[in-house]
């Protein structure tokens, strides 16, 4: 019994040290390394190739490290690049890289025989060397990308919808890129310039450069809240590329005014307040909130209504409120207009109602008096003066 538990206490202890948590060996990497993705690369004579490079510290102390290339083929002319400017020496930081290119400009007319070239990276006591395999070809395939910045935006029905398309030509050859946009049923697209609204169907492009494009979608303004697909291909002679955007709509009010069962007239009496009904409605696809009435009427005219706001108004649904009408009190008997204005949050609609106003009763009342006064005056005057 005692040897068991022995045997027990061994195995815990050998489960407790520290090579028990070794379970995998450890791969440390120090030094120094020239990278690239791509170490045998082609090129066209007459061109200037761009190869990215990387020179990589692993654990080693920061220092001066000088930068230099061999094997460069009489004519050819091997430029190291950093920050976008030739550079002679790097200085990686510990367990950190410093991006580099190598640029290589291959004089036309040059024979097609491959070539290497090595660059070199050396230091105190640490150094590293990157061998890339040259080749030559008279003609390089067509090779195109394209590239959105924002590739999905959101917006209202009513909004445009603006991409920024980035084209490269990788080919070896200058290249006039055509582009087209695949949208849904009733959707507008157009390609223009980058910085200007000259519309476009190609642009030229030159080997190893890039062009941007902006891409207007234009939903209809109809359209229903949703998510939408955008599929732009640029092509030139046997390359194509693609790339998917999207946008995605939300859901807009939109509002109508008009009277009770769709009038757009009213009668009203100088002087005299009238009661108008208006109807304002939500044909859009999301609610409308605090909708603020508003009335532009003739001068001396008061336009009020009860109530003064409608508080949420949701698709599809229709909301009837007052507008209270007073006509000034010298206004003439005839027909007038008055604009009824509704509001809600950069939505608004209006609509303009015809008045018909007729003068009051007590001034017709007054005015016939008038008149039969005059006539009993006239009257009375024949009759005085007509046995004369």
């Amino acid at each position: 019994m005692r040897a068991l538990d022995a045997a027990r206490l061994a195995f815990a202890l050998m489960l407790l040290s520290p090579a028990a948590y070794a379970a995998e060996p450890a791969h440390d990497i120090k030094g120094l390394y020239l990278m690239t993705d791509y170490p045998a690369v082609t090129v066209r004579p007459g061109t200037t190739s761009n190869i990215s490079l990387r020179l990589q510290n692993y654990d080693l102390s920061p220092q001066r490290y000088q930068l230099s290339v061999t094997g460069v083929p009489s004519g050819w002319t091997a430029t190291l690049l950093g920050g976008g400017q030739p550079v002679a020496a790097a200085m990686p930081a510990p367990d950190g890289s410093v991006a580099l290119q190598l640029r290589l400009d291959v004089p036309a007319g040059n024979d097609l025989s491959a070539h290497t070239l090595t660059v070199k990276a050396e230091g105190q006591g640490s150094s590293a060397e990157l061998p890339i395999a040259v080749s030559l070809a008279k003609e390089l395939p067509a090779k195109l990308t394209v590239k959105s910045s924002l590739p999905s935006l959101r917006g209202s029905p009513k909004s445009n919808f603006d991409y920024t398309l980035s084209i490269k030509n990788d080919s070896g050859r200058n290249l006039i890129a055509s582009f087209a946009a695949e949208a849904p049923a009733n959707f507008e697209t157009s390609f223009t310039e980058a910085y200007g609204t000259q519309e476009l169907s190609s642009i030229p492009i030159d080997a190893g450069q890039s062009k941007d494009v902006k891409l207007k979608v234009r939903p209809p303004t109809t359209i229903d809240a949703g998510h939408f697909p955008v599929k732009v291909t640029v092509k030139a002679e046997d390359a194509s590329a693609s790339t998917e955007l999207a946008l995605d709509v939300v859901g807009q009010p939109q509002l109508q005014i008009s009277g009770r069962d769709g009038l757009l007239s009213a009668r009203a009496v100088a002087g005299k307040q009238s009661s108008i009904p208006i109807v304002v409605t939500n044909t859009g696809t999301a609610p409308a909130e605090n909708i603020a009435l508003a009335g532009t009427a003739p001068n001396g005219w008061k336009v009020t209504f009860e109530p003064a706001t409608i508080d949420r108004l949701v698709p599809g649904k229709d909301s009837e409120v007052q507008a209270l009408l007073t006509p000034g009190d010298k206004s003439l008997a005839g027909d007038y207009q008055t604009t009824i204005r509704a509001s809600s949050r950069g939505e608004s609609a209006s609509s303009q109602f015809r008045i018909t106003v007729a003068t009051s009763t007590v001034w017709g009342v007054a005015g016939a008096g008038v008149i039969g006064v005059a006539l009993l005056l006239m009257l009375g005057a024949v009759a005085r003066y007509g046995r004369r």
